[in-house]
């Protein structure tokens, strides 16, 4: 779908190896610009399968690898013919550093003037804080959304994903660099795209800032009907596992109550006053701790009531509406085996994403690369010497 987009990805960790990931997907020419002497993180972090860590083989899928130390006046020679052909760039540093190496924004459009250039950065290129070293917590922390997240007993709980690192930055840069891509379509140019992970944290609350920035209303833990305050919330069974309630319109409401034998909460839970909805959830933790988590995933799994287990990863990946949404995938790996993998979640009616290989040794394919674009075989040989791939 996407084979027309040629992207070069100078990103590292998760949020931009992410986005292009999706991107590569749907059939985009991702090439990773990579540091020969500084390789990225997820290649080392475990689980390892062959030698090579399962995180890079995911977040470099279907992606070439060139390695290239920028600081060699050769490496910008290199990108600056690559940015000819490959008209989308993807950069992570902080703000200033692509500058300094001779290959920012204002550099590159001068021979690339279709050229979308897409900065992900914790706090943007502009503002107190756009130099600033941060991680998913501190752009939640920051946004406000930590502080209505979590028991009023306990405060704010690490969560188990990246929110503002994948939810704000990978998908907020693929967004905006289809968004860039549909305007350059109709108007023949390009652009500068600015994404904060800090701003996109923000905009994930939204709707719960207007209870501050209408209703003059500060939200807080357990005070939301959706984060604690109500009996939509998670509930410990007999054998200590968790079920969810989500319960909330009153047809659902009504028959959860029927289905743990609980009728008389039906009008005390469509009562919003705090203090009732406190002694409902008493009711139903008392209910639910009765059975075991798979007595009431059967009982509910007949019911259209919207109650469901919490599973562990194990369960998910067996589970039959993850096989029947075919979740989980078989990606060929360079040796000639394969290894599973989450599949890229969105479906296409005009066609699926493809999965060709997964992420291979760093710089693999810098000498096919710097062929297809034309450098001879002596002139290769002359950026080994000069150490422009960090192999001399």
């Amino acid at each position: 779908m996407l084979s027309s987009l040629k992207i070069l990805d100078f990103s590292t960790l998760l949020p931009g190896p992410f986005a292009t990931m999706l991107l590569a997907d749907w059939g985009a020419d991702v090439l990773r610009v990579e540091a020969p002497h500084r390789p990225d993180l997820a290649r080392t972090a475990p689980p390892f399968e062959n030698g090579v860590s399962a995180w890079h083989a995911l977040l470099s899928r279907n992606k070439k690898s060139i390695a290239l130390d920028l600081k060699k006046p050769g490496a910008v020679e290199i990108v600056k013919k690559l940015v000819q052909t490959y008209d989308i760039v993807l950069e992570q540093f902080r703000p200033g550093v692509m500058d300094k190496l001779g290959i920012g924004y204002d550099a590159l459009k001068e021979i690339n003037p279709r050229l979308i250039f897409c900065s992900l950065t914790g706090y943007g290129q502009t503002g107190p804080y756009k130099n600033r070293a941060g991680h998913d917590i501190n752009f939640l922390a920051l946004s406000g959304i930590m502080s209505y997240t979590g028991r009023k007993a306990d405060g704010p709980p690490p969560l188990g994903i990246q929110i503002a690192d994948i939810g704000g930055g990978s998908l907020g840069a693929v967004t905006s660099i289809l968004a860039a891509v549909v305007h350059r379509q109709h108007t023949g140019e390009g652009q500068r795209v600015d994404i904060s992970m800090f701003d996109m944290a923000v905009g994930l609350s939204a709707h719960i800032a207007s209870y501050y920035l209408v209703g003059n209303t500060l939200p807080d833990r357990e005070n939301l009907f959706l984060n604690g305050g109500s009996y939509y919330d998670f509930y410990r069974t007999r054998d200590g596992r968790h079920l969810s309630v989500g319960s909330l319109e009153p047809q659902f409401w009504r028959g959860f109550c029927q289905a743990i034998n609980r009728p008389d909460l039906i009008d005390d839970g469509l009562n919003p006053d705090p203090e009732t909805q406190q002694r409902v959830k008493i009711e139903i933790q008392t209910e639910i701790a009765k059975r075991t988590l798979a007595e009431w995933t059967e009982i509910f799994g007949a019911l259209d009531v919207c109650v469901e287990p919490v599973q562990t990863i194990a369960e998910t990946v067996a589970h039959p509406h993850t096989r029947a949404r075919r979740m989980v995938v078989d990606v060929p790996r360079p040796d000639g085996g394969s290894q599973r993998q989450i599949a890229n979640p969105f479906k296409f009616s005009a066609g699926e994403p493809r999965y060709r290989h997964t992420g291979g040794a760093l710089g693999a394919d810098t000498e096919s690369v710097l062929r297809e674009m034309g450098y001879s075989a002596e002139a290769i040989a002359r950026f080994r010497e000069k150490g422009v791939f960090g192999d001399s």
